[in-house]
This record gives C-alpha cells, structure tokens and sequence, in this order.
C-alpha cells in the first residue's frame, strides 16, 4: 500500500533542502517541496510520501530528470535526513 500524507507533504514547506547537490541547489527554503525518491511502479507514478526528501526547485528539478542515477548516494543521505527530521517531530513514529 502506498503511504499518502498531507501531513508529510506540507511538513517540507519551509525546510532546508536534504539533497543540497553540488552545483544545483539554491539553498532556498522557501522553495523547497516533498520531492519522491522511491521506485515506482510504472512510468508517471510517484513512491510513496515515505519515500521522499525535502528538496528546493533546484534539486527537484534535478532528480526528477533522466540524472537521477547520478545521485543515489545524495539521495539515501537526504532520506535518512528527511525522516530524521520526521521522527523528531513527531510525524514518523519507529515502534
């Protein structure tokens, strides 16, 4: 089953950019959104809301084209950033 969350979506507003890729991202928060990272199951479907980061304009451009192999590594790093912050505030709950 796919998680969808508002709550999750509309805790990005306003956060630094996780992906913070060398040479794209414009360290703007306020131009940062839930950017899903996750595999889909087909062309033109998105992951799950866990399976995102926090990502600016910038960045979220970046890996949502044909380029997002090249980041895989920054990626992972901004998903256990992403639901770092998630878990500390609440919204993702490890039991």
């Amino acid at each position: 089953m796919k998680v969808k969350s508002n709550k999750l979506r509309a805790s990005a507003q306003g956060q630094d950019c996780t992906l913070r890729l060398t040479g794209i991202c414009n360290f703007n928060p306020e131009t940062t959104v839930l950017c899903h990272v996750g595999v889909s199951s087909g062309f033109g479907t998105k992951s799950g809301d866990n399976m995102a980061v926090f990502g600016c304009s910038k960045c979220h451009a970046e890996i949502d084209s044909s380029a997002r192999h090249s980041y895989a590594s920054d990626i992972v790093r901004a998903l256990g950033e992403t639901q770092q912050v998630w878990i500390n505030s609440g919204l993702m709950v490890v039991k």
